[in-house]
């Protein structure tokens, strides 16, 4: 048995920006720095590409990466890999998003560190420190606290924790500009999850929960039925691409400096 994989769940059909995965980027699909960067990855024994659709197989085929095929009927990411991750035996899954091209493979090993330290953990994420006031209030921006022992207590689009005599965006801006390490106690949420396999195979067949669809958040149905989520803090950058907009940004960050994308 494998000891960790790390699994690329992909699909051409993403409602904000279709055909994501084979954006490009500097010539290459944007899937292919993902995979590259988590190649890298120390605690990794291998990594795959899962995915329904023939397109991106092909791709992923064309710069080498090993490809599993999965059904186009899968709600989430998650419900992919875990497919996926049938066809593999590994005692952790790593659920590696494929639009953040320039995934720092750290936070990965990280991840999967965690699990293996601590055995009462059923999953594990990570958190970085929110800088931008202006992220509070987009719903695209997961939002995340934790307690003393860093076991995630919830997550949300919206602003968490509230801050007493902030009713409103204008109100908390005020503060923050007056007081700026108000900051401090806004984590911002990294979609990178470590699973243990059994935990992932139980996870994929709960039916989704009350606060999962009011927040379209999935990690919430694990809450919900009393898993433990372990968090780590990490403080390197996320660029994530969820819109047209974000791509464009990450095309100006790398063409301003193409060492960025160095793999």
């Amino acid at each position: 048995m494998l000891s960790a994989v790390g699994l690329i769940p992909a699909r051409y059909g993403s409602r904000r920006l279709p055909g994501k995965p084979l954006a490009d980027l500097q010539g290459k699909p944007l899937l292919y720095y993902v995979y590259q960067r988590a190649k890298q990855a120390r605690t990794l024994d291998k990594v795959w590409i899962a995915t329904d659709d023939q397109r991106i197989a092909e791709a992923a085929e064309a710069f080498g990466a090993p490809v599993l095929m999965t059904g186009a009927g899968h709600q989430s990411g998650t419900d992919r890999i875990a497919e996926a991750a049938r066809k593999i035996e590994s005692a952790i899954v790593v659920n590696i998003q494929g639009d953040e091209p320039l995934l720092d493979f750290a936070s990965i090993d990280q991840a999967v560190r965690m699990l293996q330290g601590d055995s009462n953990a059923e999953m594990a994420t990570l958190k970085c420190p929110l800088d931008d006031a202006d992220d509070l209030w987009n719903p695209n921006v997961v939002k995340v606290v934790t307690g003393k022992d860093d076991y995630a207590l919830y997550f949300s689009r919206a602003p968490i924790p509230h801050v007493r005599g902030a009713e409103r965006p204008q109100d908390l801006r005020k503060l923050i500009a007056s007081d700026p390490k108000l900051l401090q106690c806004f984590y911002r949420h990294i979609g990178l999850y470590a699973y243990r396999y059994d935990f992932l195979m139980r996870f994929t067949g709960w039916a989704p929960t009350p606060l999962e669809k009011v927040e379209d958040l999935e990690q919430l149905r694990a809450l919900e039925y009393g898993a433990r989520i372990k968090v780590g803090l990490c403080t390197t950058p996320i660029h994530g691409i969820d819109t047209p907009e974000d791509l464009e940004r990450i095309r100006k960050l790398v063409g301003s400096d193409p060492e960025l994308l160095k793999v």
